[in-house]
């Protein structure tokens, strides 16, 4: 999982004296150590805003690894799949907390707000070098593989890749976590709703892939858990 690094980079005259590869191999640890301050300082202020999201997104990226390590994806679509994991809901900070906390069924008019959020979080990453793709993620992470999703209606693989594999597993969590208005449901609940969702609202193969694996690691997962009252 993403951990800041308290390793420091050499003075630049020392660097000079190095070989072009380890120079090289020293600049790419650092630009990794300022990629994760980044994600960590955005996961620590999505924490002040609402800390039972902050979780939710650790367990998502956590979920979205296993699924992406099954199918075989490169290590930087891996890379840019858990950094978009962790900060898929970062734009609930631009949602006004009366309407994020509400205890109650949420109106059409507060409905409507609420899904600024993934437009609010691709406004913030794609404005940090390199997390270009990574705010894509983001913003389509509410798409449905049929089309009836939202900012943009993005239908199958129009879908990028990794905001289907983010689409499944934050449905998932959310289901089977607790909320304010309702109590998490059993993982059976939980699976036997998702199961007849396959083609409309997630990719196929994707929920398929999720399906034999969610029930071999929701205990481990699941400690990652919300604070109580």
């Amino acid at each position: 999982m993403l951990a800041v690094s308290n390793s420091h980079s050499l003075p630049p005259t020392l660097l000079a004296s190095e070989p072009h590869a380890l120079r090289l191999k020293r600049l790419e640890e650092r630009i990794r150590e300022v990629e994760e301050g980044i994600v960590c300082a955005l996961s620590m202020l999505l924490d002040l805003k609402d800390l039972n999201t902050g979780l939710h997104a650790t367990r998502l990226a956590a979920w979205a690894l296993r699924v992406a390590e099954r199918m075989g994806v490169s290590e930087s679509e891996l890379r840019a799949i858990e950094i978009a994991s962790v900060l898929h809901d970062i734009g609930k900070v631009g949602v006004p907390n009366e309407i994020l906390q509400k205890p109650g069924r949420l109106t059409d008019e507060e409905m409507d707000i609420v899904r600024k959020h993934s437009e609010y979080g691709w406004g913030i990453l794609r404005n940090i070098p390199g997390f270009e793709a990574i705010s894509l993620l983001v913003l389509h992470h509410h798409e449905r593989w049929d089309g009836k999703g939202y900012p943009s209606g993005l239908a199958g693989e129009e879908i990028p890749f990794g905001a289907r594999v983010v689409a499944v597993v934050d449905t998932f969590d959310a289901m089977l976590s607790d909320r304010p208005y309702r109590k998490g449901m059993t993982l059976e609940v939980v699976l036997e709703k998702l199961r007849p969702e396959a083609g409309r609202q997630f990719d196929p193969e994707i929920l398929a892939q999720f399906m034999d694996i969610a029930s071999r690691y929701v205990q481990d997962i699941s400690q990652i858990r919300e604070p109580t009252a």
